[in-house]
This record gives structure tokens, C-alpha cells and sequence, in this order.
């Protein structure tokens, strides 16, 4: 297939049609994008009620190794992409032998991986300390690996307490204990199953940030702006997005380094990566993840373009003019638990009083059920500064009954 796969374009006298491994939300907005520039859109995903599915062209209802559903998803589609990292690596091989797949299954089998991923973030750090200028390297925290009995022995004394990740299928807190001695790390380790695991040492935090990027084959890269978070319970909460939100050095580290990470791997397609700030002032890289990113929905709304558009662009070859912020922005995600009150029973929501405040943008993902810790939607304020959007936000989570930031 020859890229760029033009907007309006037509294929075997078809309009051309971009694929999406996976249907939740995520996969959503990127057939939202798709759309919006004249694609017709593709999703294969097991769940036959899921959010992209439902609003898609065409729905392939498979599992994701499925070799029959991948072969009709690399019929219909004229280039692919993936929602969320979880999916095989493999799959997405065997469709790029036919079709153009952004990301590369080389690079989702190394963030899928956290001993592959650190070793990655170590090697990025290492030459940017090298480079005879630039703002420096940004490394992991310090770790250990432990796949075996041995390993578990050996970790060193300095990196407790510290917290164990399992080194595969961990998001949003899951696959993660934290760890003050040695016989909590035994016992934590043993209770994941003995698996592959990553020992991180535990840092004093000062705040956590994110920087999105986008990269064509081309090797161009764009970035968006650095975005605040504010995680609870392992799960992104706010985000926070106007300028002074992270001191400029830091901004222009984290850049740099997500920039430098993208190019290192010869990465094509959306990338985030999250960061640690220390509380003395510090930089720390914390994990990649190979697509859109929850931290990035305020980008739909405050930036004229967004990560979505971006994923879209990257995928189709299109041209990547620097997206540009055009509005103070904080995002507050949606879980399931505020559908219920506190006796467990389903709840009104007051989307009215909500949908009053000036700035305010409600995007809910069209999940049919709502359950305690499901990512049920987000609502992004917008404003000329961030005393006022910052005012409003916290006026909605009020109503809406989240803890205030």
C-alpha cells in the first residue's frame, strides 16, 4: 500500500478505510478522527458492544489473535493501528506484512515489557549524557530484575522500600505491590506468581507529567505541550494543562527525552511517556505507552489539533504541522464509581448544572454499563487562563462529587 493514504481519497473504488486494533475508548476517538477527515473506519474487537464498534463503518467481532478476523481486518483496512498496548505484538506483524501499521509491533512488544522498556529508557538516558549539549539525560528509577530465586536474593539493600511491577499486562496500578522489606518483597513477588518482575526503588515525588509525541516515517516528530497528573488509587485523575503548570527547564528535559526516546526506536505513530518529579526537582522516567494516552483527551478540545488527529495523520502519512495549544485546559476523568451513591445504588447524575459552567467539555464513551473504577468518560474545562479554568473545574467536581485538587 502506498502512503500517504489521502483524505477523500478512494481505494479500488472505495473510500480508503483505516483500521483500529480494539474498541474502547480510546479506538473510539481515533474513528472519530478518522472520520472527521473523510475515512471510513474498521474495529475488530471481541466485545460486540464495544464503544469504537458501535460508531464505526465496519465491526469485526474476533479476539485479537484471531487469524480470520485479522485477515478480513487487513482486506477492509488500507493501514492499521492499535488502541491500547495489551494486543499481541504478534498480530500486528503478521498485518504489517500486508499493511502499513503504526506502531511498529517491535515497538509495542518493548513497552509491553518492563524489563525491555527500562532497559530501553537506561540506553536513551545514557547517550543524551553524552551528547555535548542539550538539557540531559533522563533515566528510570534505580531497579532490579527478578525472574528467579536467585535474583529475588540478590536485590540490593537501597532499592527498599521500593514497589514490584510485574514486567508484563500492568496498567492503571494493576500487576504492582509496594514493598518495605525483604520478606514483603518474597511474599509479594511469590503472590504474583513468581512471574518476571521489575523492583523499582521507592522516590520522593513531588508530582507526576506526561509528554505526547507524534512521529511520522519520515522521522519528523511533533510535540504536545507537558501535561500534569494527579493519579489516585493507580488511576489517572486530573490533568492539568496551561503554561507554568511545569517549571520550563523540566519542560524542555521531558521533551527532549520523549523525543529522543521516539527517534531511538524508530517509533511511527502517537507515543507517550510519563514521568516522576522528584522533590528535588529531579526528572524520572516512568513508562511509554505506544498510543493515545488518557492525559492527552484535553488535546480534542484545547489544541487545534489533537492526539487523535495526530494518530490519524501519522497512520495515513499525512504532512505534521506542530500542534498548537490555543486554551488553558484541565481534564477530570470519569469513573463508574460516581454513578452510584454511597449505599452502592445507581445515582442521577447533575449534567446540567455541569454543562452551565462556561469551558466545560463533556465526552462520555458510550459504555453501556458503569462500574466502580471504569473509565466511563472525561470532562475537560477550557478557558483564557488557568485561575479561571481551574475555578470551574473545581466547581463541577464538586457537583459531580470528586475530590477536590
Amino acid at each position: 500500500m502506498t502512503l500517504p493514504l489521502l483524505p477523500n481519497s478512494l481505494t479500488d473504488g472505495r473510500p480508503t478505510m483505516l483500521g483500529v486494533l480494539g474498541g474502547g475508548q480510546l479506538g473510539r476517538m481515533f474513528v472519530h478522527a478518522a472520520q472527521s477527515l473523510g475515512y471510513e473506519t474498521v474495529v475488530l474487537d471481541p466485545d460486540r458492544h464495544s464503544p469504537a464498534g458501535r460508531i464505526s463503518h465496519h465491526f469485526i467481532e474476533a479476539g485479537y489473535r484471531d487469524p480470520d478476523g485479522l485477515r478480513e481486518l487487513a482486506a477492509r483496512a488500507q493501514a492499521i493501528t492499535t488502541e491500547f498496548e495489551n494486543v499481541p505484538a504478534e498480530s500486528l506483524a503478521e498485518l504489517a506484512r500486508t499493511r502499513p501499521v503504526a506502531p511498529p509491533a517491535e515497538c509495542v512488544a518493548i513497552a509491553q515489557d518492563r524489563v525491555r522498556e527500562k532497559a530501553h529508557f537506561a540506553r536513551c538516558a545514557a547517550r543524551a549524557e553524552q551528547a555535548p549539549s542539550g538539557p540531559g539525560g533522563v533515566a528510570p528509577a534505580p531497579y532490579a530484575v527478578i525472574e528467579t530465586e536467585v535474583d529475588l536474593s540478590a536485590v540490593p539493600d537501597a532499592l527498599l522500600p521500593g514497589i514490584l511491577k510485574t514486567a508484563r499486562m500492568g496498567y492503571d496500578g494493576k500487576g504492582q505491590a509496594r514493598v518495605a522489606t525483604r520478606d514483603e518483597l518474597a511474599a509479594a513477588w511469590h503472590g504474583m506468581g513468581g512471574v518476571a518482575c521489575v523492583l523499582e526503588q521507592l522516590l520522593p515525588l513531588a508530582f507526576e507529567c506526561s509528554v505526547i509525541v507524534a512521529r511520522g516515517r519520515d522521522g519528523q516528530v511533533v510535540s504536545l505541550p507537558v501535561q500534569r497528573n494527579l493519579h489516585r488509587d493507580g488511576i489517572l485523575a486530573v490533568t492539568e494543562v496551561y503554561e507554568g503548570n511545569v517549571p520550563p527547564a523540566l519542560v524542555r528535559q521531558a521533551q527532549t527525552a520523549t523525543i529522543d526516546i521516539a527517534n531511538e526506536l524508530n517509533y511511527v505513530g502517537v507515543l507517550c511517556v510519563e514521568y516522576f518529579v522528584l522533590q528535588d526537582g529531579r526528572l524520572i522516567v516512568n513508562e511509554m505507552a505506544p498510543r493515545p494516552h488518557n492525559s492527552g483527551h484535553y488535546t480534542v478540545d484545547a489544541c487545534d489539533a489533537s492526539q487523535f488527529d495526530l494518530q490519524v495523520r501519522t497512520l495515513a502519512g499525512l504532512p505534521l504541522p506542530p500542534p498548537r495549544q490555543h486554551s488553558a485546559a484541565i481534564m477530570l476523568n470519569l469513573l463508574g464509581d460516581l454513578w452510584f451513591d454511597a449505599a452502592g445504588a445507581p445515582r442521577p447524575l447533575p449534567w446540567a448544572d455541569v454543562l452551565a459552567l462556561p469551558g466545560a467539555h463533556l465526552h462520555l464513551y458510550g459504555k453501556t454499563e458503569a462500574r466502580p473504577g471504569r473509565k466511563m468518560g472525561h470532562l475537560t474545562f477550557t478557558g483564557p487562563d488557568a485561575a479561571s479554568v481551574r475555578e470551574r473545574a473545581l466547581r463541577a467536581a464538586a457537583l459531580l462529587g470528586i475530590e477536590a485538587f
